[in-house]
């Protein structure tokens, strides 16, 4: 475990990357979307109001699942760390970062509501679907939306670590014919009202756990593949 936390403060080095950057690109989003709201409230726009803005740091997190592989891994090699220390060291970190801004979405979702929508009945962080439910589901929710767009980038990153260029081309590809086989599945099928119908049922609550399934999964693939990476 020691040696886990070294790891974690080794990432920590560059503390603008984990903390700096989401914390400023969330605010930024944050202050764009109450001057929208606020100028299309002035020129007598009337409901409810909805921004998107607040899943801007969480796409960021799938940049950083690449970059906490790519940038340190080749300087915990030449320190002589397990991989196995590397990838918990990293995980956690991530995780304990994923955790915290998570609960500040949930109290910034509460003060919204406090506020009456910043007092323009907007919607920035409580948005209905989600914070409908009870905290401990709204938590888990961004919890695990941060935790599987950082594992899908860090499955990349160590796909490239383990394979190089010849390995990305070949997984996107794998991939992309994946989806399309997908998209003629349903088409072919006229199956797309079926699946609009279903996926109309998802819940908050249902979509965390689903997606805490994927991100093991992808989890357990990325170690698997760490274990044979290399730095050369």
């Amino acid at each position: 475990m020691e040696r886990v936390i070294k790891v974690a403060r080794m990432q920590l080095i560059n503390k603008w990357v984990f903390i700096g950057l989401p914390l400023l690109i969330l605010g930024c989003a944050f202050v764009f979307s109450l001057a929208i709201f606020w100028i299309v409230r002035e020129n007598g726009g009337e409901g409810t109001m909805y921004g998107g803005g607040a899943q801007a740091p969480m796409w960021y997190f799938l940049a950083l699942g690449i970059q906490a592989l790519t940038l340190t891994f080749p300087f915990s090699q030449a320190m002589s760390v397990s991989r196995r220390s590397f990838y918990l060291g990293t995980v956690l970190l991530f995780g304990v970062c994923a955790l915290a801004l998570s609960v500040f979405y949930y109290l910034m979702g509460l003060l919204e509501k406090a506020t009456g929508g910043w007092w323009m009945d907007a919607r920035f962080f409580a948005l209905e679907w989600v914070a409908d439910n009870n905290g401990a589901v709204q938590i888990g929710f961004y919890f695990v939306l941060m935790v599987l767009l950082f594992m899908v980038g860090f499955l990349i990153a160590t796909i490239y670590m383990r394979w190089r260029t010849t390995g990305l081309l070949v997984f996107f590809i794998a991939l992309g014919v994946l989806l399309l086989g997908v998209i003629a599945l349903l088409t072919f099928n006229q199956l797309w009202g079926n699946f609009w119908t279903w996926a109309l049922t998802w819940t908050a609550a249902g979509v965390t756990l689903w997606g805490g399934v994927v991100a093991v999964v992808m989890a357990g693939g990325s170690y698997l593949t760490l274990r044979k990476a290399t730095v050369a």
